[in-house]
Protein backbone atom coordinates (compact mmCIF):
# COMPACT_ATOMS: atom_id res chain seq x y z
CA UNK A 1 0.00 0.00 0.00
CA UNK A 2 2.89 2.59 0.72
CA UNK A 3 4.32 1.61 -2.48
CA UNK A 4 1.37 2.05 -4.36
CA UNK A 5 1.14 5.65 -2.54
CA UNK A 6 4.56 6.73 -3.47
CA UNK A 7 4.13 5.69 -6.69
CA UNK A 8 1.50 8.02 -7.16
CA UNK A 9 3.56 10.74 -5.30
CA UNK A 10 5.98 10.42 -7.67
CA UNK A 11 3.59 10.86 -10.50
CA UNK A 12 2.16 13.90 -9.25
CA UNK A 13 5.08 15.50 -8.73
CA UNK A 14 6.61 15.01 -12.39
CA UNK A 15 3.13 16.63 -13.41
CA UNK A 16 3.37 19.50 -11.14
CA UNK A 17 6.73 19.73 -11.86
CA UNK A 18 6.36 20.06 -15.55
CA UNK A 19 3.27 22.41 -15.38
CA UNK A 20 5.62 24.51 -13.48
CA UNK A 21 8.51 24.26 -15.85
CA UNK A 22 6.55 25.35 -18.57
CA UNK A 23 5.22 28.55 -16.91
CA UNK A 24 9.14 29.41 -15.61
CA UNK A 25 10.33 28.41 -19.35
CA UNK A 26 7.43 30.90 -20.57
CA UNK A 27 8.33 33.91 -18.46
CA UNK A 28 12.28 33.47 -17.64
CA UNK A 29 13.69 30.08 -18.48
CA UNK A 30 15.44 27.55 -16.31
CA UNK A 31 12.43 25.00 -16.19
CA UNK A 32 14.82 21.94 -16.22
CA UNK A 33 15.77 23.04 -13.04
CA UNK A 34 12.84 21.04 -11.97
CA UNK A 35 11.06 19.07 -14.56
CA UNK A 36 14.70 17.42 -14.58
CA UNK A 37 15.02 16.09 -11.11
CA UNK A 38 11.19 15.05 -11.52
CA UNK A 39 12.17 12.62 -13.75
CA UNK A 40 14.88 11.49 -11.90
CA UNK A 41 12.14 10.97 -8.96
CA UNK A 42 10.70 8.07 -11.16
CA UNK A 43 13.63 5.95 -10.61
CA UNK A 44 14.67 6.54 -14.67
CA UNK A 45 18.65 6.39 -14.77
CA UNK A 46 20.00 9.77 -15.19
CA UNK A 47 21.46 9.83 -18.68
CA UNK A 48 17.79 8.67 -19.97
CA UNK A 49 16.29 11.44 -17.90
CA UNK A 50 18.08 13.88 -19.25
CA UNK A 51 17.55 13.04 -22.46
CA UNK A 52 13.85 12.35 -21.66
CA UNK A 53 13.29 15.75 -19.84
CA UNK A 54 15.25 17.45 -23.04
CA UNK A 55 12.69 15.71 -25.62
CA UNK A 56 9.48 16.64 -23.50
CA UNK A 57 10.37 20.51 -22.92
CA UNK A 58 11.31 20.80 -26.81
CA UNK A 59 8.01 22.12 -28.60
CA UNK A 60 7.70 25.06 -26.26
CA UNK A 61 11.24 26.39 -27.66
CA UNK A 62 9.52 25.68 -31.41
CA UNK A 63 6.63 27.86 -30.44
CA UNK A 64 8.78 30.34 -29.37
CA UNK A 65 10.68 30.35 -32.69
CA UNK A 66 7.85 30.92 -34.68
CA UNK A 67 6.68 33.66 -32.74
CA UNK A 68 10.22 35.18 -33.73
CA UNK A 69 11.08 34.18 -37.29
CA UNK A 70 10.69 37.89 -38.58
CA UNK A 71 13.64 39.18 -36.30
CA UNK A 72 16.58 36.28 -37.39
CA UNK A 73 19.46 37.45 -39.28
CA UNK A 74 19.56 35.42 -42.21
CA UNK A 75 23.18 36.18 -42.84
CA UNK A 76 24.02 34.21 -39.54
CA UNK A 77 21.77 31.34 -39.98
CA UNK A 78 24.52 29.30 -41.75
CA UNK A 79 27.21 29.44 -39.09
CA UNK A 80 24.33 29.43 -36.17
CA UNK A 81 23.19 26.01 -38.18
CA UNK A 82 26.16 23.93 -38.60
CA UNK A 83 27.67 24.83 -34.96
CA UNK A 84 23.81 23.78 -33.72
CA UNK A 85 24.43 20.89 -35.22
CA UNK A 86 27.49 19.39 -34.55
CA UNK A 87 27.71 20.72 -31.47
CA UNK A 88 23.92 19.62 -30.53
CA UNK A 89 25.09 15.77 -31.97
CA UNK A 90 28.45 15.69 -30.12
CA UNK A 91 27.13 16.69 -26.83
CA UNK A 92 24.32 14.55 -27.04
CA UNK A 93 26.76 11.11 -28.21
CA UNK A 94 28.90 12.21 -25.41
CA UNK A 95 25.64 11.89 -22.91
CA UNK A 96 25.18 8.64 -23.96
CA UNK A 97 28.54 7.77 -24.00
CA UNK A 98 29.08 9.18 -20.15
CA UNK A 99 28.56 6.07 -16.99
CA UNK A 100 25.35 6.76 -15.43
CA UNK A 101 27.41 7.35 -12.09
CA UNK A 102 29.51 9.91 -13.80
CA UNK A 103 26.53 12.17 -14.80
CA UNK A 104 24.90 11.52 -11.40
CA UNK A 105 28.09 13.39 -10.19
CA UNK A 106 28.16 15.38 -12.47
CA UNK A 107 24.44 16.83 -11.54
CA UNK A 108 24.83 18.86 -8.76
CA UNK A 109 27.50 20.87 -10.64
CA UNK A 110 25.31 21.57 -13.75
CA UNK A 111 22.55 22.21 -11.63
CA UNK A 112 25.15 24.84 -9.91
CA UNK A 113 26.40 26.01 -13.28
CA UNK A 114 22.74 26.76 -14.72
CA UNK A 115 22.07 28.81 -11.70
CA UNK A 116 25.25 30.99 -11.52
CA UNK A 117 24.35 31.74 -15.44
CA UNK A 118 20.73 32.96 -14.97
CA UNK A 119 22.47 34.99 -11.64
CA UNK A 120 24.76 36.65 -13.94
CA UNK A 121 21.59 37.12 -16.73
CA UNK A 122 20.15 40.11 -15.30
CA UNK A 123 23.37 42.76 -15.52
CA UNK A 124 24.39 41.02 -18.84
CA UNK A 125 20.67 41.61 -20.33
CA UNK A 126 20.63 45.39 -19.13
CA UNK A 127 24.01 45.82 -20.42
CA UNK A 128 23.14 44.01 -24.13
CA UNK A 129 19.64 46.21 -23.77
CA UNK A 130 21.93 49.50 -23.25
CA UNK A 131 23.90 48.07 -26.63
CA UNK A 132 21.13 47.43 -28.39
CA UNK A 133 19.10 51.03 -27.97
CA UNK A 134 21.96 52.74 -29.24
CA UNK A 135 22.29 53.10 -33.12
CA UNK A 136 25.08 50.91 -34.32
CA UNK A 137 25.81 49.83 -38.17
CA UNK A 138 24.97 46.64 -38.87
CA UNK A 139 28.08 44.55 -40.12
CA UNK A 140 28.49 40.49 -39.97
CA UNK A 141 30.60 38.63 -37.86
CA UNK A 142 33.69 36.68 -39.13
CA UNK A 143 32.08 32.82 -39.94
CA UNK A 144 35.00 31.11 -38.51
CA UNK A 145 35.78 32.38 -35.23
CA UNK A 146 31.99 32.43 -34.31
CA UNK A 147 31.75 29.05 -34.87
CA UNK A 148 34.57 28.49 -32.59
CA UNK A 149 32.25 30.19 -29.99
CA UNK A 150 29.00 28.80 -30.50
CA UNK A 151 30.52 25.49 -31.09
CA UNK A 152 31.31 24.82 -27.23
CA UNK A 153 27.67 26.42 -26.11
CA UNK A 154 25.68 23.92 -28.83
CA UNK A 155 27.62 21.31 -27.45
CA UNK A 156 26.62 22.20 -23.51
CA UNK A 157 23.23 22.50 -24.82
CA UNK A 158 23.31 18.89 -26.29
CA UNK A 159 24.59 17.60 -23.37
CA UNK A 160 23.02 19.50 -20.77
CA UNK A 161 21.76 23.00 -21.66
CA UNK A 162 20.42 24.60 -18.44
CA UNK A 163 21.57 28.10 -19.04
CA UNK A 164 22.96 27.80 -22.93
CA UNK A 165 20.63 29.91 -24.31
CA UNK A 166 22.33 33.43 -22.59
CA UNK A 167 25.92 31.61 -23.47
CA UNK A 168 24.58 32.40 -26.91
CA UNK A 169 23.45 35.51 -26.86
CA UNK A 170 26.21 36.89 -24.75
CA UNK A 171 28.24 35.35 -27.40
CA UNK A 172 27.03 36.76 -30.24
CA UNK A 173 26.61 40.58 -28.45
CA UNK A 174 30.55 40.07 -28.07
CA UNK A 175 30.81 39.41 -31.91
CA UNK A 176 29.04 42.62 -33.23
CA UNK A 177 25.14 42.03 -32.96
CA UNK A 178 23.43 44.46 -31.33
CA UNK A 179 19.90 44.48 -31.92
CA UNK A 180 18.03 42.88 -28.92
CA UNK A 181 14.93 41.27 -31.01
CA UNK A 182 17.27 39.73 -32.94
CA UNK A 183 19.95 38.42 -30.37
CA UNK A 184 16.58 36.77 -28.44
CA UNK A 185 15.55 35.25 -32.07
CA UNK A 186 19.23 33.92 -32.84
CA UNK A 187 19.23 32.57 -29.21
CA UNK A 188 15.88 31.01 -29.94
CA UNK A 189 17.42 29.03 -33.22
CA UNK A 190 20.16 28.15 -32.34
CA UNK A 191 19.16 26.47 -28.77
CA UNK A 192 16.34 24.95 -30.83
CA UNK A 193 18.48 23.44 -33.44
CA UNK A 194 20.57 21.73 -31.05
CA UNK A 195 17.91 20.49 -28.92
CA UNK A 196 16.79 18.78 -32.09
CA UNK A 197 19.89 17.32 -33.30
CA UNK A 198 20.19 15.64 -29.38
CA UNK A 199 16.65 14.80 -29.75
CA UNK A 200 16.96 12.86 -32.70
CA UNK A 201 19.88 10.95 -31.56
CA UNK A 202 18.28 10.00 -28.43
CA UNK A 203 15.43 8.81 -30.30
CA UNK A 204 17.23 6.72 -32.49
CA UNK A 205 19.58 5.72 -30.16
CA UNK A 206 16.71 4.37 -27.80
CA UNK A 207 17.14 6.96 -24.65
CA UNK A 208 13.70 8.60 -24.64
CA UNK A 209 11.16 6.73 -22.10
CA UNK A 210 7.82 7.96 -23.96
CA UNK A 211 5.48 7.14 -21.26
CA UNK A 212 7.31 9.88 -18.95
CA UNK A 213 7.99 12.11 -21.34
CA UNK A 214 4.17 12.60 -23.25
CA UNK A 215 3.38 12.89 -19.67
CA UNK A 216 5.91 15.70 -19.19
CA UNK A 217 5.17 16.94 -22.56
CA UNK A 218 1.71 17.69 -22.13
CA UNK A 219 2.06 19.24 -18.89
CA UNK A 220 4.88 21.61 -20.11
CA UNK A 221 2.75 22.63 -22.32
CA UNK A 222 -0.25 23.60 -20.40
CA UNK A 223 2.39 25.44 -18.21
CA UNK A 224 3.92 27.27 -21.20
CA UNK A 225 0.58 28.30 -22.62
CA UNK A 226 -0.38 30.13 -18.79
CA UNK A 227 3.18 31.70 -18.60
CA UNK A 228 2.92 33.26 -21.80
CA UNK A 229 -0.30 34.70 -20.73
CA UNK A 230 1.09 36.03 -17.40
CA UNK A 231 5.05 37.11 -18.30
CA UNK A 232 4.02 40.38 -19.19
CA UNK A 233 2.46 40.81 -15.74
CA UNK A 234 5.23 39.45 -13.46
CA UNK A 235 8.57 41.26 -13.23
CA UNK A 236 11.69 39.92 -14.61
CA UNK A 237 14.19 40.43 -12.03
CA UNK A 238 12.09 38.54 -9.41
CA UNK A 239 11.10 35.85 -11.83
CA UNK A 240 15.12 35.69 -12.36
CA UNK A 241 15.81 35.48 -8.73
CA UNK A 242 13.33 32.54 -8.07
CA UNK A 243 14.83 30.48 -10.91
CA UNK A 244 18.44 31.12 -9.44
CA UNK A 245 17.07 30.03 -6.18
CA UNK A 246 15.24 27.25 -7.31
CA UNK A 247 18.61 25.71 -9.34
CA UNK A 248 20.16 26.71 -5.53
CA UNK A 249 18.11 24.92 -3.81
CA UNK A 250 18.19 21.45 -5.88
CA UNK A 251 21.45 21.57 -6.73
CA UNK A 252 22.32 21.96 -2.94
CA UNK A 253 20.17 18.60 -2.90
CA UNK A 254 22.32 16.78 -4.97
CA UNK A 255 25.08 17.78 -3.36
CA UNK A 256 23.84 16.66 0.13
CA UNK A 257 22.52 13.35 -1.56
CA UNK A 258 25.85 12.97 -2.64
CA UNK A 259 28.45 13.79 -0.17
Amino acid sequence: MLSGFSSHWHYLWLVAASLIAGVMNAMAGGGSFLSFPAMLSMGILPVQANATNTVALWPGQLTSLAALKSDLRKDLLPVAALASILGGLTGAEVLLRTRQVTFLHLIPWLLLMGAVIFGISGPVSRWLRARSAEPHAKRTPRYFPLFCALFPICFYIGYFGAGGGFLIMTVLALFGVEEMHALNAMKIVTACLSNLVAIITFIVRGAVLWHYCLISMVFAAMGGYIGARYARRMNPDVLRRIVVLTGCVISAYFFWRQY
